[in-house]
């Protein structure tokens, strides 16, 4: 049965500045912001029965990591290669207007002319007798210098991998299954913040020129305690008056596990301690630090620990103007 010409792919022919709604000369962050802004408005998780979202979300992908790339982001602006990463087709081949040829099974096929449900004319036999045979080139001419592009590879295939807070702080290994059934261990990279994207080569879906890669989007939780600022990690540390006033040495959290912390007599509460390097570690490789807010806390009222504590203090008062500062 005759067939029409095969047309290409929607993100085959569009712009990935166009998918991603930025301009050509947008910076790396632009385009960084413009795809995480996307990726979370078209998560299949949250357009689970939508597959025009499903698509589109690989549109987006796909346009980031082109346009994520600097060498490939470079050879596209120079009309070196399609989105797909692809050498663009010389002299209109592959172009879908009204004449020009277009590859074909074993050579290439002229279009012009043709009926909507016509088949192509092979001209493989006549360029193989004007140039002397295809020289050991599926589809190519010796002599020539044509040449067919690379066959493409396949899809790549998309993982989230939720990534505890501890772990992403000391960027502890992760095991993930493949959709094969394989299992890899992957380590965290610097600079890890939610969002974020790893790529495996090879680990993709299988097609005619290997397997595309694993895209894994990182999701980094959320802690009972632990507050993420920067590159820092926050905790809030509830000392004792008797603490505060005389001093302590006192254990503290962090996400290697408890360390001992002096606390200075005369500490009161919003003190800022620094422990170093117990962060995150950013993409210089250096390690943050965790700083840790003193808060005192007196008993419960109704508590013994209350009443022994008031009749302790009975007859004192600090006579310090502590709110003078605010004219009041």
């Amino acid at each position: 049965m005759p067939r029409g010409p095969a047309h290409p792919s929607y993100a085959t022919m569009a712009d990935p500045y166009t998918i991603l709604g930025v301009a050509r000369g947008a910076t790396e962050k632009e385009v960084k912001s413009a795809y995480r802004k996307l990726a979370k408005e078209l998560h299949p998780d949250r357009n689970s029965g939508n597959p025009k979202a499903t698509e589109r979300f690989s549109e987006v992908t796909m346009a980031y990591d082109l346009l994520s790339d600097k060498d490939k982001r470079a050879k596209f602006d120079r009309g070196e290669i399609d989105i797909d990463g692809n050498p663009a087709m010389p002299f209109g081949f592959g172009g879908g207007g009204a004449g020009g040829f277009r590859p074909g099974q074993g050579g290439f096929r002229s279009t012009e002319g043709m009926g909507g449900g016509a088949e192509g004319i092979d001209l493989g036999d006549i360029f193989e007798g004007l140039f002397g045979g295809r020289g050991g080139q599926p589809g190519g001419f010796a002599g020539a210098g044509a040449r067919r592009g690379p066959a493409p590879k396949g899809p790549s295939a998309q993982y989230r991998l939720q990534v505890s807070f501890v772990d992403a702080a000391t960027r502890a290994s992760q095991r993930i299954t493949l959709s094969d059934g394989k299992t890899i261990d992957l380590k965290l990279p610097t600079g890890l913040e939610s969002g974020a994207q790893m790529r495996l080569a090879g680990k993709g879906e299988p097609g005619p020129g290997g397997n595309g890669d694993a895209l894994v989007t990182i999701e980094i939780g959320g802690h009972p305690f632990f507050r993420r600022d920067g590159d820092n990690i926050r905790v809030d540390l509830p000392i004792s008056l008797d603490e505060a006033v005389h001093g302590a040495k006192v254990r503290v959290p962090t996400v290697e596990g408890p360390v001992m912390l002096t606390v200075a007599p005369g500490s009161s509460s919003g003190r800022t301690l620094r422990l170093k390097g117990k962060g995150f570690t950013a993409k210089n490789g250096e390690r943050g630090d965790q700083l840790v807010t003193l808060e005192v806390q007196l008993p419960a009222p109704g508590t013994d620990d209350s009443a022994e504590l008031a009749r302790r203090l009975e007859g004192w008062r600090d006579t310090r103007d502590l709110r003078g500062k605010f004219g009041v």
